[in-house]
């Protein structure tokens, strides 16, 4: 995928994790856009993991499919962002 397409599927894959996941959420449009690439990163090795059994770094299309396993990939990103921030901040 080209980097156009990266950046439309982080946002769209962000953009709905922040929007489901409760609470507040700080960052802005560019800490969206980069939550959902990460979390098309996690969706996307996840997928590859549970369908072949192997772990391999992969990346979700920009389909959808593939931003509804971008979208969980990033709601789990959210949550370790969470959890790092309020563990720091403690």
């Amino acid at each position: 995928m080209n980097i156009i397409a990266w950046l439309l599927l982080g946002l769209i894959a962000g953009a709905i994790a922040k929007a489901i996941y409760p609470g507040h959420q700080g960052g802005g449009v560019l800490g969206t856009i980069i939550l959902g690439i990460i979390g098309a990163f996690i969706g996307g090795s996840l997928a590859v993991f549970f369908t072949t059994g192997r772990l391999a770094l992969a990346a979700s299309s920009l389909s959808i499919p593939g931003i509804i396993v971008a979208v969980l990939g990033a709601i789990i990103a959210v949550f370790l962002w969470n959890l790092l921030n309020r563990s720091s901040a403690a």
